[in-house]
């Protein structure tokens, strides 16, 4: 008897030992052969039928995976927004250091545009998100509306103020507490010639000795003007803009959010850079330097976190950024560096808190000053700077 076990044979190889087993008659080789081709075809159908399931699981997969996608992408997640949502886009317009960006800073509860006691400080038009349970309002910050177009830069301010009023849903139209001013009566001739619906947004209502006074002010305002509402605010000390909030809602339409419930901005991070250090060079020159700077992003690149090759230690994650700030003169140029480079220094150090801050990250900031006559009067050099 032998030790070895026999190998197990195959469908084919039983069904030809079964017909050519000379102890069986033919009838019942046949009958045995029969049987073993239809056993062979039933799981042949078996294995077939799992084929098809595993097809068709397949293809309801991909289809779970497509929906899953598409609700990944799809705007804002629709899905949990309140029935009755509103969200819109909202211009804020008025004459310069009016408040404008005080306003939209305190309304997002994060600086965003850049201030300072110099008018038309707000060169640019900046997009800020204001998102809740209830709505979404896309505030457009925009330069003061002035009258004296004196050189290129001027009139592209004004340019892209009144542009700032199409496809709008709201108009905020934003003024002192004291007094009628010329470029207020110029602002308010803009929106004359437009069909949209305008906030009256009284500012520095904090500033009012006899607050009673803020009334006929009001009167005043609302003859001169068919205006949807008015509202007196404090932007600085946040006085009041609870209320004004609860005004925008009211009039914005019925809507899908427009952004991610996240943003805040549709600015680039290079933007809101350049924007913090002209800032910092306008607070800290005061009255010595005039508009003639600009600033321009020469470098923004982020590092991640590594292990550094030479000391073997960790280094954490940083971005570097290089900016080259421009003036018009000499002698602008020293005033910007400061006493053996204190100004600079400080700008530098100042600018680089605020964007740690609103970037939530390290950086590494380098600052060159440099001179370009004639840039804010030149067409294809503001163009260049992003104007």
């Amino acid at each position: 008897m032998s030790n070895q076990h026999d190998l197990p044979l195959n469908n084919e190889d039983n069904a030809k030992n079964m017909t050519e087993n000379p102890d069986m008659s033919s009838s019942q080789n046949a009958t045995a052969a029969n049987g073993v081709v239809q056993d062979d075809v039933q799981k042949n159908n078996a294995r077939l039928n799992d084929a098809k399931l595993t097809v068709d699981n397949t293809e309801d997969t991909t289809l779970d995976n497509d929906t899953t996608i598409e609700e990944f992408f799809s705007s804002n997640n629709n899905a949990h927004v309140a029935e009755g949502f509103k969200a819109g886009y909202v211009a804020i317009v008025g004459r310069p250091n009016v408040g404008k960006s005080t306003l939209m800073n305190h309304l997002l509860g994060q600086k965003l545009s850049i201030t300072s006691r110099k008018p038309q400080t707000t060169r640019h038009r900046i997009h800020g998100i204001l998102s809740n349970d209830e709505m979404q309002a896309v505030f457009v910050d925009t330069p003061g509306i002035h009258r004296n177009e004196v050189r290129a830069i001027n009139e592209r301010m004004n340019k892209a103020a009144v542009s700032a009023l199409v496809d709008v849903d709201l108009v905020l139209f934003v003024v002192d507490s004291d007094q009628w001013r010329d470029d207020d009566l110029l602002t308010l001739q803009k929106l004359g010639d437009t069909n949209l619906t305008v906030v009256l947004v009284i500012n520095k209502a904090d500033t009012l000795k006899d607050k009673g006074s803020v009334l006929p002010l009001i009167e005043t305002f609302n003859e001169s003007f068919d205006f949807a509402d008015i509202v007196p605010v404090s932007a600085l000390k946040n006085q009041n803009l609870d209320r004004l909030q609860e005004v925008i809602a009211s009039h914005l339409p019925i809507a899908d959010p427009i952004y991610d419930s996240e943003q805040i901005t549709d600015r680039s991070e290079r933007f809101l850079a350049s924007e913090i250090i002209r800032e910092k060079i306008m607070r800290s020159a005061g009255d010595e330097v005039p508009y003639d700077l600009t600033v321009q992003i020469d470098g923004f690149k982020d590092e991640a976190a590594h292990i550094d090759p030479k000391t073997g230690r960790p280094r954490k994650a940083v971005t570097f950024i290089d900016a080259t700030i421009y003036v018009e003169r000499s002698g602008q140029k020293a005033i910007v560096i400061g006493d053996k480079g204190q100004r600079i220094k400080q700008v530098g150090m100042d600018a680089r808190k605020d964007m740690e801050q609103l970037f939530d990250k390290k950086i590494m900031l380098t600052l060159w000053v440099k001179v370009k006559r004639g840039w804010s009067d030149d067409e294809r050099a503001l163009t260049s700077l992003g104007y």
